[in-house]
């Protein structure tokens, strides 16, 4: 960084770069889900489906942190050109895969790429955007994950249907060209010329510690029983790994995660509701669909652009909220309003029921994703803003890893309230009903409407029953970053890039004498 930001065209070009870098990460966490049952049609190994998405899942979260530090010591364009190529070679190597095993291990490749795309473009835009302006850019990268969420399901569909499934990943590969033609002949960045030294062993403990946080969410009550052996080790394996992780980032000569970044109260209070919004949004959001397609029979394709206003919602209000921001240099009423909204939201989706009708089930939506959309990047702009430039990318990717972790944990514990409730639900079903249902959480649309007509409607009510659960929980997951919002501090909006000289010039005494402004901007 040279303290000049980009201006005109050349911000605009740079951005659009950065936006397709995050557009092709946002993508492929949604592509692939409507080309799965293909892929298993050529490839086989339906044991082994669920690994196709969890393995890009876990490494793009693990990577996150990693990514961050990296661009402060290395210099962000160099680490944003790598991850872009690692991403399109586990793109390549997917689309060309034999076996289901090699297609997990490239998706997996993929994700690494994608935790440094997600990363790096966010960290670029506090690069060469001034946290004033940047408020309409942060709102510009929300939207971002909104579009990517309806196109990915439509544009995997069509592909699988007009070409192939392996061109649900070759797609990215003239995406992902472009963005490197522009970062490599338009993007100019300041690289550190200072050398460092890797904590290569607080990656390897960081990495350890989430990956088995990571696995426990993603198989506890699906894969494994919550108190089987394996999730059990896998619990314990994550919080002593983690503690040692914190102990030896206290010993560290350059920690990979700085816990100097968690004595701003700034810092820690937007990392904590980062965290439980993740959760309420990724753990309840992720049941919508579900409802669409069973209630009220929606294909898969059909219920993604039934998903439409609440992504409408949330683009509205990201975009509006960030070009309010760069107006007034305001933040914290925005993460207010967006959590009481939130919260509202989730009320209104745990009053869904079979009689609800579609279009109020849309007003539903809405009004989530204009709570998610006044909240999220808003939050990023707020740990740029706080934070010391040389910590400006392990600041972002911490923001960003703290609300990937919260959602795999969202997911996993809203689905063991949905699958508890749902049992008690069918606990007064007849025996020789249960027994075709089995548990009902895995009972597929085509299944439920197969079932005789009394015990469709039953197992329909039932169903919108136990999902009233997992909204409610997500409304009072809500209210934690609602109450944690007034504890967030108005810290003013800089207008240069060069925080520690502006700040120390901003405190010094207007009448101050030259010498005496010079000695104020050392300190």
């Amino acid at each position: 960084m040279n303290g000049q930001p980009l201006e005109g065209r050349a911000l605009r070009t740079v951005f659009a770069a950065l936006m397709l870098g995050m557009f092709l990460a946002a993508l492929d966490q949604t592509i692939v889900s409507t080309a799965l049952p293909t892929i298993v049609g050529d490839l086989g190994g339906l044991n082994h489906l669920s690994w196709v998405v969890t393995s890009y899942l876990l490494a793009a979260t693990v990577s996150t942190p990693l990514y961050g530090k990296l661009g402060d010591m290395l210099g962000r364009k160099p680490v944003f050109l790598a991850a872009i190529l690692i991403f399109l070679a586990g793109s390549m190597l997917a689309g060309l895969s034999q076996s289901m095993g090699q297609l997990i291990a490239f998706r997996a490749l993929q994700g690494v790429g994608a935790g440094g795309l997600m990363v790096g473009a966010q960290a670029i835009i506090a690069d060469i955007v001034p946290p004033r302006e940047r408020g309409r850019y942060m709102g510009l990268i929300g939207s971002v994950f909104a579009v990517a969420s309806v196109a990915g399901p439509l544009l995997g569909g069509f592909l699988v249907d007009n070409l192939s499934w392996r061109w649900v990943f070759y797609v990215n590969m003239p995406i992902g060209a472009l963005a490197v033609l522009i970062v490599v002949t338009r993007l100019r960045l300041h690289t550190p010329a200072i050398r460092h030294r890797i904590d290569v062993l607080g990656a390897l403990l960081l990495s350890v510690g989430v990956a088995s946080l990571t696995l426990l969410t993603a198989w506890g009550g699906n894969e494994y029983a919550w108190g089987s052996p394996t999730i059990v080790l896998l619990g314990v394996a994550g919080v002593v790994v983690l503690g040692l992780f914190l102990w030896w980032e206290t010993r560290a000569a350059e920690p990979i995660l700085p816990l100097a970044l968690f004595r701003s109260r700034v810092f820690s209070v937007a990392s904590g509701m980062g965290f439980t919004i993740g959760m309420a949004m990724f753990g309840a959001i992720v049941f919508i669909p579900v409802f669409l397609q069973l209630v009220y029979g929606a294909s898969p394709t059909s219920s993604g652009l039934r998903m439409l206003p609440l992504m409408a919602g949330l683009l509205t209000a990201a975009i509006v909220s960030g070009r309010v921001i760069t107006r007034i240099g305001r933040y914290r009423p925005f993460p207010i309003a967006g959590t009481a909204i939130l919260a509202v939201g989730m009320y209104l989706l745990s009053r869904l029921s079979v009689d609800t009708a579609p279009w109020l089930a849309s007003v539903y939506m809405l009004v989530v994703g204009v709570g998610i959309g006044l909240v999220m990047q808003v939050l990023v702009l707020v740990v740029q803003n706080d934070a010391r430039a040389e910590n400006i990318g392990v600041a972002t990717s911490t923001a960003t890893f703290f609300r990937s972790v919260g959602g795999s944990f969202g997911v996993a514990i809203f689905g063991t309230i949905f699958a508890s409730r749902l049992a008690g639900e069918l606990a007064d079903f007849p025996k020789q009903v249960t027994a075709r249902l089995g548990s009902g959480v895995h009972l597929s649309p085509e299944q439920a409407k197969a079932l005789p007509q009394a015990v469709h409607s039953d197992f329909l009510h039932a169903f919108a029953n136990a999902l009233h659960g997992v909204f409610l929980f997500g409304m009072v997951l809500a209210i934690i970053p609602f109450a944690l919002s007034w504890f967030l501090r108005e810290v003013p909006l800089r207008t240069t890039l060069a925080p520690a000289a502006e700040l120390a010039a901003e405190e010094a005494p207007a009448a101050a004498t030259p010498d005496e402004r010079l000695v104020s901007a050392a300190r």
